[in-house]
């Protein structure tokens, strides 16, 4: 009633600054306008009324240890991480400058020192001592040092390494990254009595170190290595020995020998023997107590040019103890085999050659492998009186055979065997002779061998070489024709299976195949035909069993004598089909019955007194001498007949 504006609840400037109304003057008894509506607008002012609120609190964050005093400042100075990391700190805000009635926040600031390296690595103990077995095998651990780092990562890191002590490089110190360790681990092996205690100087070094710190930080300390002695097995004097043998030296002779010796101060007596799997012909034997080799069995260098054996030598006081020398035996040379030709030659010598003419290289090998190489002379065994070859010395430890004269004649003689006699440069020489067998063959005029036989050479001179092989080709072609006719004559001939001796007229051959079955139409049913004059029989099937029994028709009978072939095949064809006793699918009928009153007679061989060993062929002889091989064939005598 009054127009006054009252708030009806508290107001927040931070949720909503300001409000727009619309208001309007009413009659209080009409209820009706007096003036439009207004609109004006109600803005809230602020008073402080919230504190400050650190947004992203609590924060962390972190300052190299040492730091120089700055802004959040470093207070004092020399903050040693190792001594405390972490640092928490109250940060207090408030508004209004700090004055009366002012509102104020916290937030807390994790200050973390980071590491630097300012620390070095520390040895734990200044004397490290070992005691590792002489046996120790190479590149195993011997012991374990450490330097403790008080700072942390990286800076914790070091490196070891060997800088006294080691002269003769016995051992490798290496750092383990997981653990921090130095691995000492032997680099050579160990002798006992030779040197049986070893001090070195070990240094740990950090892998990083700060600027203008002067560089990386270091701490060494000494390790001390006793060498306990252990039961070695013998040493040979050498790994591996060479030895020389001729291949003519006898059973019995000494190679060579080989020595071994036990390294411990007690000084075991070695046994030698020759390990057999190296030497499984036992070629070699061996002395057990001074190591000398003999030989066992006689050498050849062209069987095995050298031989490699195994040899053991065991302590007497300890037989676990053995140590293995490789022997290489080299079996030397000596000429003990005469040069042979190269291979079997076949030569041959036109006879319209011409004097002078080479007719063949002849090459020879030699087993035996002198230092100097390989040089053989060639000679004719009888060169002065041979009227017909003579041979010339090539440059390459090769002959040329040479023909003396051009009047060589097949009819006058048709193989010349020379006699050549080969001899090696060796000492003692070695030779050997070889026969060449020189053929004389007719050539063409471009010197290519034709025909090598006298019987060639008297042919009609018409004849040329391709009508001869004309003509042998069409004899070869009509003895084939006469064995095929024969062979053919003989297979007519041959008896029908059959059932007894006076039935010829079918034969049932029965297999397991099923066939196609009814849905085959590449099949062909063929039931089983009887002859008029026989029987008429069922056979009931094996492939399946009838629903209705077949009985033969009363009354039934042989059709007449004039009967016809193709309707007496139509009949018992439709009676097969019909009847489910039948013989089933696979069958195959065989059939002798022509039928009565045939002119040609039955075609079975069964009831004839005749047989292909009743033939004559003696008409094979009268044909020429071409066919008189083939006559033979065939004229056997009563006892071939018979077998």
């Amino acid at each position: 009633m009054t127009g006054d504006i009252h708030a009806m609840k508290r107001l927040d400037r931070e949720e909503k600054a300001e409000y727009t109304l619309t208001a309007q003057v009413i009659n209080a008894d009409t209820d009706e306008p007096l003036e439009p509506p207004s609109e004006f607008i109600i803005k809230v002012q602020d008073i402080n009324d919230n504190p400050p609120q650190f947004i992203e609190g609590p924060y962390r964050a972190s300052v190299p240890e040492m730091s120089a005093v700055a802004t959040i400042k470093i207070a004092l100075h020399g903050m040693d991480r190792e001594m405390r990391e972490e640092y928490l700190v109250v940060i207090q805000a408030k508004d209004m400058g700090g004055h009366m009635g002012g509102l104020s926040g916290t937030t807390t600031v994790t200050v973390t020192l980071t590491d630097i390296n300012d620390n070095p690595p520390k040895f734990s103990k200044n004397l490290y001592e070992f005691v590792i077995p002489e046996d120790l095998a190479i590149g195993k651990a011997g012991g374990k040092v450490r330097a403790n780092d008080r700072d942390i990562a990286e800076n914790a890191k070091s490196t070891y390494s060997i800088i006294e002590g080691d002269n003769r490089g016995m051992f490798e110190i290496s750092t383990d990254t997981q653990t921090q360790e130095g691995i000492l681990r032997l680099k050579k092996p160990l002798d006992f009595e030779t040197t049986n205690a070893y001090t070195l100087r070990v240094e740990a070094t950090n892998i990083r170190f700060e600027p203008n710190s002067g560089g990386p930080f270091k701490d060494t300390a000494t390790v001390k290595i006793v060498v306990e002695d252990s039961d070695e097995s013998p040493v040979f004097s050498k790994p591996v020995y060479t030895l020389e043998v001729n291949e003519n030296a006898p059973v019995g002779t000494v190679i060579g020998s080989v020595t071994a010796r036990d390294p411990d101060a007690t000084g075991s007596l070695v046994r030698y023997l020759i390990d057999r799997h190296t030497d499984l012909e036992r070629q070699f034997n061996i002395n057990v107590d001074d190591g000398s080799i003999t030989l066992a069995k006689p050498l050849d260098r062209e069987t095995h040019m050298w031989h490699n054996i195994t040899v053991t030598a065991t302590e007497v006081k300890n037989h676990s103890q053995i140590s293995r020398a490789i022997v290489a035996i080299t079996v030397m040379d000596i000429n003990d085999n005469a040069p042979v030709f190269t291979t079997e030659y076949e030569t041959f010598l036109c006879e319209n050659g011409k004097p002078g003419q080479v007719i063949q290289t002849v090459s020879a090998v030699d087993k035996d492998d002198p230092i100097q190489g390989h040089y053989f002379d060639y000679r004719l065994d009888s060169e002065l009186n041979n009227p017909n070859f003579t041979i010339k010395h090539n440059q390459d430890n090769s002959i040329s055979v040479l023909a003396k004269h051009d009047s060589f004649r097949r009819q006058k003689q048709e193989k010349y065997f020379l006699p050549i006699i080969v001899t090696d440069n060796g000492n003692p020489p070695m030779s050997s002779t070889y026969t060449l067998t020189i053929r004389v063959c007719g050539c063409s005029k471009e010197g290519i061998v034709q025909s090598c036989n006298v019987e060639a050479y008297v042919l009609p001179i018409g004849l040329s070489m391709g009508a001869l092989i004309a003509i042998l080709a069409c004899i070869i072609l009509l003895l084939v024709i006469v064995v095929l006719f024969v062979t053919l004559r003989r297979h007519k001939n041959e008896p029908l299976i059959i059932k007894d001796d006076e039935d010829v007229r079918e034969n049932i051959i029965r297999y397991d195949d099923e066939g196609g079955g009814e849905e085959d139409t590449e099949a062909f049913d063929i039931a089983t035909l009887q002859n008029p004059d026989g029987i008429n029989g069922y056979l009931p099937r094996k492939d399946i069993k009838p629903d209705l029994q077949f009985m033969p028709r009363a009354g039934q009978h042989s059709g007449p004598n004039g009967v016809d072939v193709d309707e007496f095949i139509n009949v018992r064809l439709h009676e097969a089909d019909n009847d489910p006793t039948a013989p089933p699918y696979d069958s195959i009928q065989i059939y002798g019955y022509e039928g009565r009153g045939s002119i040609a007679g039955s075609l079975s061989s069964l009831e004839t007194a005749s047989s292909d060993s009743d033939q004559n062929y003696d008409y094979l002889r009268e044909w020429g001498p071409r066919f008189r091989r083939l006559g033979e064939l065939y004229s056997v005598g009563e006892s071939d007949r018979e077998t």
